[in-house]
């Protein structure tokens, strides 16, 4: 029985399916197929012929194209997400800085931004247990593939590109967070403030399985700068059971000594296999959506989503004469019941009922409704009082007002 249109994926390509000359070397890459992609009884399927699957990037957002919070953040001395979504900083007394959505991208490549470390405030001399990285948490999830745990666990390879001014080794960190496990890999800018390709090799993980649930899991980390507790012994290129802290970080070169460092990465791809493959361009609206699981931003007078002030947020209802309620769709179901994230301050919310403006300095941030909604009332109502039932329109009234909900890992 022949075929209408396009062969099901599940179905094994025949000779008779591939009319002569129609696939040729030059139109599959080297690595596409490997042998463990062909069996006796699946054979070449149309999945294996249309190159490397879709997804295959365990990061989100590693092309830094999704900046919701901000664009650009400074005096930075704590731990926090704060520009690109989905990267962390992890900061103990390891100097300040500025984070930013840069322009500063590989020539050539696709890249149109990436995430931008300057230090502003140096730490030539930071403690023993200092750290600085910039990280990434997965979900297991989403990580069952990868088959750890058993006979058949996969290879990782990680590939980016980076910019530092500081040349040197610099030490980047697989976290199984499940079993307490951790490996570590290195790379070296050669040379100062200038794009370097690089790609790092981590071994299978036979022990330990992650767990299937939304929880963090996996650990992306790259290390900025670390303290003598951390790069005192052997770098463990191996995924060692017991973590000592002394084998994680070794050779790591101090990239917060000087304020005229910059740490700029982009285009970071961690996939199963054998060797690094293109990066996975994805639409923008995807990407969005994958970092919106997180952390989406509802509201925002500054950064990418600019608002002008007094502009109109939504209908609000008056929920006991003392404050306003709303109930607002999220654009996508989250990873976990969100919390609210907003800018503290006085007088952002102006509230318009009966021909009566009221300031509201946000919203208190409890009542939240479930996964893909929120449910929260208005808080510092200067005063406020009203009638149960009427409605209102609430507007920004303040420039710095920002409201987000969060389900970060």
């Amino acid at each position: 029985m022949g075929y209408v249109g396009a062969k099901p994926s599940a179905v094994p390509l025949t000779s008779a399916d591939i009319t002569d000359g129609i696939i040729t070397s030059a139109k599959i890459a080297d690595g596409t197929i490997a042998n463990a992609d062909i069996n006796s009884t699946a054979g070449i399927t149309l999945n294996k012929l249309s190159g490397n699957p879709s997804f295959r990037n365990i990061v989100i957002n590693g092309d830094m194209q999704v900046a919701q919070r901000s664009t650009s953040v400074a005096s930075i001395t704590a731990d926090g997400y704060y520009t690109c979504d989905r990267w962390n900083v992890g900061l103990g007394s390891f100097g300040t800085w500025t984070q930013s959505q840069s322009t500063d991208v590989p020539s050539g490549y696709g890249f149109a931004k990436s995430i931008k470390m300057d230090c502003t405030t140096a730490q030539a001399s930071p403690a023993s247990s200092s750290l600085i990285v910039l990280e990434q948490k997965f979900e297991g999830q989403n990580l069952q593939y990868l088959r750890f745990g058993t006979a058949n666990a996969r290879q990782l390879i990680l590939s980016f590109w980076c910019k530092h001014t500081k040349t040197g080794t610099n030490i980047v960190e697989l976290i199984d967070a499940d079993n307490s496990d951790a490996v570590s890999g290195s790379y070296t800018q050669s040379v100062s403030n200038t794009w370097e390709f690089k790609t790092i090799t981590f071994p299978a993980k036979t022990s330990g399985a992650f767990d299937n649930d939304n929880a963090s899991s996996l650990r992306l980390r790259f290390i900025m700068g670390a303290g003598t507790d951390f790069t005192s012994g052997t770098l463990a290129t191996t995924w060692i059971d017991t973590i000592v802290n002394a084998n994680r970080y070794v050779g790591q070169v101090n990239n917060a000594d000087s304020t005229s460092n910059d740490f700029i990465i982009t285009g970071v791809q961690l996939e199963a296999g054998t060797s690094a493959t293109d990066f996975e361009f994805l639409p923008i609206d995807v990407s969005l959506g994958r970092c919106q699981r997180y952390y989406a931003q509802l509201y925002s007078s500054v950064g990418t989503s600019a608002y002008s002030s007094t502009v109109d947020l939504c209908v609000a209802t008056d929920y006991d004469g003392s404050q306003l309620f709303i109930m607002k769709d999220l654009p996508t179901t989250m990873r976990t019941i969100p919390s609210i994230v907003q800018t503290t301050g006085t007088n952002f919310l102006l509230a318009l009922r009966n021909g009566t403006n009221d300031n509201f300095d946000g919203f208190n941030g409890t009542g939240n409704a479930g996964y893909d909604n929120i449910a929260i009332f208005t808080s510092g109502g200067e005063g406020y009082t009203g009638t149960s039932g009427v409605s209102a329109r609430l507007r920004v009234n303040n420039t710095g007002y920002r409201l987000g909900a969060s389900a970060e890992l």
